[in-house]
């Protein structure tokens, strides 16, 4: 499926640098991603999809195109859009971004944060953003009931890699892409290998 002029059904890590820079809208809140992590499927073991299909990552498995959403800590919603082959459970996290539609809601749903901690992490961006689980397998091309929209960056950006943080497993393969210095960034947000 290509959306955004990207071919989701490449692999995670293909996928994941070309989303940054595009705009994710869902209702009034829109958020440019400026970092994404990409989780392959059973040969990385931090990715949900690694002990296989189940009930609750079935989303994950496709088709590409698709959004899907988990409870992070009990709490937390967080997103992924899922790519890669049908049925290889690939996905890439949206870690941060930049809220440049719909502020005044965003920052209702978060709180009293200045303007570029609103969505950085994936926690605060599925906030305000306003991920719930009742919007997984959403579409990510409008057709859906929620109207959920990826669309296409106006110019390829300058972006490095890394390691994925906040996880335990899989910690030095370098799937986190980022656009270096953006103050929406999760930390560290230093150079690990450019590209």
């Amino acid at each position: 499926m290509i959306l955004a002029g990207i071919d989701l059904g490449q692999p995670a890590d293909r996928v994941a640098p070309q989303l940054l820079g595009c705009v994710l809208r869902l209702g009034p809140v829109a958020v440019r991603l400026t970092e994404v992590e990409a989780y392959l499927s059973s040969g990385d073991p931090a990715a949900h999809s690694h002990r296989g299909l189940t009930r609750s990552n079935a989303q994950l498995f496709g088709p590409p195109g698709r959004l899907y959403v988990y409870i992070s800590y009990g709490i937390h919603r967080a997103g992924n859009l899922v790519c890669g082959a049908e049925g290889t459970g690939q996905g890439c996290l949206m870690r941060g971004g930049e809220i440049i539609g719909g502020l005044a809601e965003a920052r209702r749903r978060r709180g009293d944060v200045p303007d570029e901690r609103l969505a950085r992490g994936p926690g605060n961006l599925g906030r305000a953003l306003g991920l719930t689980t009742d919007l997984n397998g959403e579409p990510l091309d409008g057709s859906g009931a929620a109207g959920l929209e990826l669309r296409a960056r106006e110019a390829e950006p300058e972006w490095v890699q890394g390691p994925r943080i906040g996880i335990s497993k899989n910690t030095e393969a370098p799937l986190r892409f980022w656009l270096p210095g953006d103050p929406t960034v999760s930390s560290p947000r230093t150079r690990r290998a450019a590209v």
